[in-house]
């Protein structure tokens, strides 16, 4: 496959503020779905989701968060999503309708949230947290069900492995700890003095790999299969990410690895080699995320904090 990753398709101002997370709709647990839909959210409080395919506009936008917001996540089958920012609250919304039809809070800043992708376990979700835990609910009962607090900082990311049967997540603690499901002890704590803390994390399509934005400026590999071995020669530099939770992402033949920068560059790396293949200017500002489409295997959605999304091919 050669990626050429110059033409952006198409141009949304999504608000004068920053665009922070975008999300195409997936089922969890593998590349199954249409791929049809983006979900973004911004710092000016707002999240809308967008028509991926024909004139590519602003379906709905959806309002309710009284700061901005975090994280964004869609349920198995897409009908609700889950958001949560820095008013303190985790929301549940409908995507087709609008309405937020739950809102749950443990009165800290949710970082990160996660519905659990086992479709027997769709009701209930995790959230990473300012106050260094892992906070689970209920959307039936509105309560908390679990709580995994061995962290000793704020909780960045959330991410299921092993066939959801575990969890991986990263810390302002610079740790990266693995859970077992409603278990609330981690079974394996991964830390170094030469690891930096890593807000951002992305599990490959196979289930084998996890990248971490590390906040030294690179792209880190933990193999999932092998009892989360660091792969010291898999490492990816040459951005420039410290303090920035720039997403990561791999291509859908995992042929490339992509990161946005503080730059506002996108950077594209050889998987095998990690030599760097390309790089380019894609925002005015920060380049925060960047998700590559699991279908149009040429074509990548790009956010930054200049408050636009841009869809490359």
């Amino acid at each position: 496959m050669k990626i050429h990753l110059r033409n952006a398709l198409f141009l949304r101002n999504t608000s004068t503020h920053g665009v922070d997370t975008q999300k195409v709709y997936q089922p969890s647990g593998g590349f199954r779905g249409p791929a049809h839909l983006l979900l973004s959210s911004s710092m000016d409080c707002k999240i809308k989701i967008w028509e991926v395919y024909n004139d590519r506009r602003c379906v709905r936008t959806y309002l309710g968060h009284k700061q901005a917001v975090r994280d964004i996540t869609f349920n198995n089958d897409g009908k609700e999503f889950l958001s949560c920012g820095y008013d303190r609250y985790c929301k549940l919304w409908d995507t087709e309708t609008g309405e937020c039809k739950a809102r749950f809070t443990s009165k800290k800043v949710p970082y990160c949230v996660k519905f659990n992708p086992d479709e027997d376990k769709q009701h209930l979700f995790v959230a990473g947290t300012s106050d260094k835990k892992i906070v689970c609910w209920d959307i039936r009962s509105g309560e908390i069900v679990q709580e995994y607090d061995r962290h000793l900082g704020a909780v960045n990311t959330i991410t299921f492995v092993d066939q959801n049967r575990r969890f991986v997540s990263t810390s302002d603690d610079k740790s990266l700890r693995v859970w077992e499901w409603d278990i609330p002890v981690d079974f394996k704590y991964i830390a170094d003095p030469s690891m930096h803390s890593c807000p951002s994390v992305t599990l490959s399509l196979n289930g084998k790999w996890l990248a971490c934005q590390s906040m030294d400026n690179k792209i880190v590999i933990f193999n999932v299969l092998n009892r989360f071995k660091y792969m010291r020669k898999k490492v990816f530099t040459g951005h420039m990410v410290a303090g920035y939770a720039c997403s990561v992402d791999f291509s859908p033949d995992m042929s490339y690895v992509i990161s946005g920068d503080a730059d506002g560059k996108l950077y594209v790396w050889d998987w095998k080699s990690t030599k760097l293949y390309s790089k380019f200017k894609a925002h005015d500002d920060v380049c925060i995320g960047a998700l590559w489409h699991p279908h149009e295997t040429s074509k990548v959605a790009t956010c930054g904090w200049d408050g636009v999304i841009k869809y490359w091919d």
